[in-house]
């Protein structure tokens, strides 16, 4: 490989460093032509951005990144296929289903602004929540004090006016 294609192989995946907040380092090496189409598959239906990369220029894609992603550079061994996403939780999930098959195996991960490293980790990062899944936690939370009260306020109305109807209707 020429130095100039290696050097856009990087560029590319410094910009896609920049694109995705969020990534996961794969081992792929024991997946045949027909396992790795169908992981591919997966990952298109779960918005994932799959790329099988050389270990040295991911290293140095890492080294020109304004992130620290030394803890990574241990994991750089072997077939690794780097998964982009824009949800932290969702390659996770994607990969506990392989789990049984061991293959792919997790070897790293930059998720949330944390680097995890180790097939461990898996779990732990399936079970992140997504920024809109913890929005909607926090929108529920504060939304229930004021329904209990809307509701409170409901009941008690019929309560009041059958109390001010009594009163009313009472001879003085």
């Amino acid at each position: 490989m020429r130095k100039e294609v290696k050097d856009t192989i990087i560029n590319e995946l410094g910009q896609k460093l920049k694109e995705y907040p969020h990534f996961y380092l794969v081992d792929v090496t024991g997946l045949n032509a027909e396992a790795t189409s169908n992981l591919r598959r997966k990952c298109f239906k779960s918005e994932i951005k799959m790329v099988v990369v050389k270990n040295t220029l991911l290293h140095k894609a890492f080294e020109a990144s304004d992130v620290d992603f030394e803890p990574l550079y241990c994991t750089l061994k072997g077939t690794t296929a780097v998964l982009f996403t824009h949800t932290a939780n969702v390659p996770a999930k994607l990969l506990k289903e392989y789990t049984k098959e061991g293959i792919p195996a997790l070897k790293g991960a930059y998720a949330e602004e944390c680097v995890y490293v180790g097939a461990d980790k898996l779990s732990e990062l399936a079970s992140l929540k997504s920024k809109n899944e913890v929005i909607a936690e926090i929108v529920a939370l504060l939304q229930s004090p004021a329904k209990n009260v809307v509701s409170a306020l409901q009941s008690g109305a019929n309560t009041i006016h059958g109390v001010l109807k009594t009163l009313g209707e009472r001879p003085e």
